[in-house]
């Protein structure tokens, strides 16, 4: 931990060079942060303009790139497998982005005098991707990893999908919950902000306790209902396809659509987005969605989160984002930017990212999580 000479406060250090494989590779590398400012009251994007085909705008070209092939996880370097037969791409990604579960006992030492906050993406995090998202299910071991986690530190999904269906798939009642990329928040009502927002309503949550629901984009539902319906209308001939309403999202899946049809579910969606302004589309693994054009994503949901649980202060906290996909960038950068945590990135195949660290897979991610709470059990966390 290192201190600032001005304020004589800790702050966050970067991870530091780790222990370098018998071939002299090294396995972790410094990161910059710098201070970041966000504000908590979404407001309107800028208008982007829009191109009329989508074989010259880029939309194909993220398509494709939204969900890389998989490379075969690396066996442990120090293990059998030896370096001569690892992935020498991948080994040096993993210089740039270290493992999460090696390097465990070193964000621990950087908790030291702060509290943990987990996060976690669902998709590719918790449960693995699969063809058909309704059977996205966790697994009885990671359900009780994360019960666990969620028991030792405040931990919270935020994940794509409808945020009732997100708790249902859970099915845990110790977390909190954010939908929709973080534009549907529950957090207890004893923890409501201090201001009066109108984006914030009162409400209950499955177990009758009083809850803050905070959606900053509540006036839209109207609208992404109607382009739901109308994506469901043209998208029903196209063989693999399917469309989703998460309430503040619309989601237009093509991972099982054949290669050459891609071309006619992204003209599909851009023809019915000109019709809507209001409305922008990100990508992700292999799936399109539609959203409010507002200044709001994941990255601002966690500092909504942390603030609304009285966990705002950086010299009190460490931040902890595990995610997969495009969209929890925006939460790493705020970590990052912020000085607030780390981000670690669930990827099996070597991708830029704003995290610190990495893990190969689901599997990891349980394992990891586990090895927090043995940590703390085991007294290995100074508070």
């Amino acid at each position: 931990m290192e201190l600032n000479s001005a304020t004589a406060s800790p702050v966050l250090a970067d991870p530091p060079p780790a222990n370098t494989s018998r071939r002299g590779i090294p396995s972790a590398c410094a990161k910059s942060s710098t201070p970041f400012a966000t504000s908590r009251i979404p407001t309107q994007r800028k208008k982007r303009g829009k191109l009329d085909d989508v074989r010259f705008n880029g939309w194909l070209d993220r398509m494709i790139s939204s969900s890389p092939p998989r490379r075969r996880v690396l066996k442990d370097l120090s293990a059998e497998a030896g370096y001569d037969e690892a992935d020498v791409e991948y080994v040096r990604w993993m210089t740039k982005y270290p493992s999460a579960l090696t390097s465990c006992q070193y964000i621990l030492n950087q908790a030291r005098n702060k509290r943990i906050v987990v996060f976690l993406d669902y998709d590719g995090t918790l449960s693995p991707i699969v063809d058909d998202p309704n059977r996205a299910f966790m697994s009885d071991e990671m359900r009780a990893a994360v019960k666990n986690t969620a028991l030792h530190f405040p931990t919270a999904i935020i994940s794509g999908r409808n945020r009732d269906k997100v708790s249902e798939l859970v099915g845990l009642s110790e977390l909190y919950y954010a939908g929709s990329h973080g534009m549907d928040i529950m957090f207890p009502a004893k923890n409501e902000v201090s201001y009066i927002d109108p984006n914030c309503i009162k409400s209950t949550n499955e177990i009758g306790e009083e809850v803050c629901v905070f959606q900053p984009a509540r006036e839209f539902i109207p609208l992404i209902k109607e382009v739901f319906e109308i994506l469901t209308e043209k998208t029903q001939y196209i063989e693999g396809s399917s469309v989703d309403n998460h309430k503040f999202c619309a989601s237009v899946h093509y991972r099982n659509v054949v290669r050459k049809r891609w071309p006619l579910v992204a003209q599909i969606v851009h023809d019915v987005l000109k019709g809507y302004p209001r409305l922008i589309l990100t990508h992700g693994r292999k799936v399109l969605e539609i959203r409010p054009d507002i200044d709001w994503d994941k990255g601002k949901a966690v500092n909504f989160l942390l603030e609304s649980l009285g966990l705002g202060d950086n010299e009190d906290v460490l931040a902890l984002y595990i995610g997969d996909d495009r969209t929890d960038e925006d939460a790493f950068k705020v970590l990052r930017d912020g000085n607030r945590g780390y981000g670690i990135l669930v990827s099996a195949a070597p991708k830029e990212s704003k995290a610190f660290f990495s893990l190969n897979n689901t599997s990891q991610v349980k394992e990891f999580l586990e090895s927090l709470v043995r940590m703390k059990k085991e007294g290995r966390m100074a508070f």
